[in-house]
């Protein structure tokens, strides 16, 4: 069997004009506040919604066959190349980021929610590429493909292969037998709790085009502000209390949250990836407090606990906003966040990392193997959620994380040897791999990446890209039996 470009080209066209249209819908912010970025915007969304017609228009001559796994994996990794090119086109066309790499490091970092920015000064920046650059988190929080699921069928073709390629973590809640109404629900489930929280933030006094740009950027644990202090700028306890809890939802997984609506809260407390979640911060933030209450807020309680909680979720949720700059706090503390910036939010969510389920999961068959020491002839397979999980299910998560640390620790080197400090390097790769935005040192929460080499933005530009699609569904289109058959 061989892959069938024809449909892939086919739906990659219309893949680049979702993206024009998306800029398109920038135009009247850019009109309204009218800071001279309105033809660099229209130029854009022109460019790329013709681009899109020409091409699907040029294989439509074409017969086209029905979409497959293989063609699922190869649509979704292309398509975040091209609507991280054509997205950056803005940025190019308006010279916020006249250079190739600015822009798509930006672009790349925006649809893959990761937040990492090489802009130095974002309040400088025009509203309508503020607008943007928060709109292309949101729209990559939930995936570009997901988001086109509900038009699929439309097209001629089925959407599950997407779904199986698109949504994160090792597990697919399909929460109903047609994928088109799955779409419909994650997409309404989404709007709503954005809506929400651009509600609850601007009842905190932050203005309209502020508390929309961040509540864009919370759900889909982004990171991106308008503010160069991030939420920092607003120094409200409610603004950051409202944000934390939007970040943790962010970072649960959406089905678990729809069913929530149906079931009740006690459906989310039966879930062992939340409760692992939930506890993990906690215990995670509890810590966190004792190690800078006495070396960084003089003992000052209320102090710790509001930068804390904050740090500790947004850094657990893989978000990368800040209040404070913890790349300033003892090594003791930057390194249990560097842990959770690797552990990350949960399976089926817009967070990066490895995932909790299965971190959970390994843990679970740690002690089960355990256990099987002692006793040999004991039969004790790992459960999740009480149901036996499969023992191919666990491998495949053994190798995930393998590969994972291998591109970490490589990605680290290459790092290193463009002139960064090992420390910096380690951070601004795995800040960049979990798509969690600002690393340590030069890159923390209170710097950027601008100051880094080419081909160390083009390295995190891959980091995060590989990220986004979980390394897996990039790394099969590199084997024979994708294109053979």
């Amino acid at each position: 069997m061989q892959i069938r470009f024809v449909t892939i080209l086919y739906l990659l066209g219309f893949v680049i004009v979702a993206v024009g249209l998306a800029v398109l819908a920038v135009l009247p912010v850019s009109l309204l506040f009218g800071d001279g970025d309105a033809k660099a915007i229209l130029l854009s969304a022109l460019a790329a919604i013709g681009a899109g017609l020409l091409l699907s228009g040029i294989v439509s001559h074409f017969p086209r066959q029905e979409l497959r796994t293989r063609e699922g994996f190869a649509i979704a990794t292309f398509s975040w190349i091209a609507a991280s090119v054509f997205g950056s086109l803005p940025y190019i066309l308006s010279g916020v980021l006249p250079y190739f790499t600015d822009a798509f490091f930006e672009t790349i970092s925006g649809f893959s929610t990761t937040g990492a920015s090489v802009i130095t000064d974002v309040e400088i920046i025009p509203h309508g590429i503020l607008f943007w650059r928060a709109l292309s988190n949101w729209l990559g929080g939930i995936g570009i493909m997901v988001m086109s699921l509900a038009i699929l069928p439309f097209l001629g073709v089925s959407g599950m292969q997407l779904f199986k390629a698109e949504v994160s973590g090792p597990t697919k809640d399909k929460l109903t037998p047609r994928i088109v109404e799955t779409a419909r629900i994650l997409s309404v489930l989404y709007f709503c709790i954005t809506a929400a929280e651009s509600a609850l933030l601007m009842l905190g006094g932050m203005p309209l085009f502020d508390a929309v740009c961040h509540s864009f950027s919370t759900i889909a644990t982004g990171g991106f502000s308008t503010k160069n202090a991030s939420i920092g700028f607003f120094d409200s306890a409610y603004v950051e209390s409202v944000v934390i809890v939007f970040m943790f939802v962010g970072s649960c997984n959406f089905s678990l949250i729809y069913i929530s609506f149906q079931r009740g809260l006690r459906a989310i407390f039966r879930d062992n990836e939340f409760v692992f979640y939930l506890m993990s911060y906690l215990v995670a933030l509890a810590v966190v407090m004792a190690i800078v209450t006495g070396s960084t807020y003089n003992g000052d309680i209320l102090h710790s606990l509001r930068s804390s909680a904050f740090s500790v979720m947004t850094v657990f949720s893989t978000t990368g906003f800040a209040t404070a700059d913890f790349a300033q706090w003892p090594y003791a503390a930057q390194g249990l966040l560097l842990l959770l910036m690797i552990l990350g939010g949960c399976a089926s969510s817009t967070a990066g990392g490895l995932k909790e389920v299965r971190v959970l999961l390994m843990i679970k068959s740690l002690f089960v193997e355990i256990k099987k020491l002692v006793h040999p002839r004991l039969v004790l397979p790992v459960r999740y959620n009480g149901v036996p999980v499969e023992r191919e299910t666990i491998i495949t998560i053994g190798v995930f994380l393998i590969v994972f640390l291998g591109v970490l620790f490589n990605s680290s080197i290459v790092l290193i040897l463009t002139g960064l400090e090992p420390g910096v390097a380690l951070s601004a790769v795995a800040a960049c791999l979990t798509n969690e935005g600002p690393g340590f040192g030069s890159v923390g929460p209170m710097g950027n990446y601008a100051h880094l080499s080419i081909l160390a933005k083009w390295v995190l530009s891959l980091c995060m890209f590989f990220g986004r699609l979980e390394i897996f569904t990039v790394l099969v289109l590199f084997s024979k039996a994708f294109w053979k058959g």
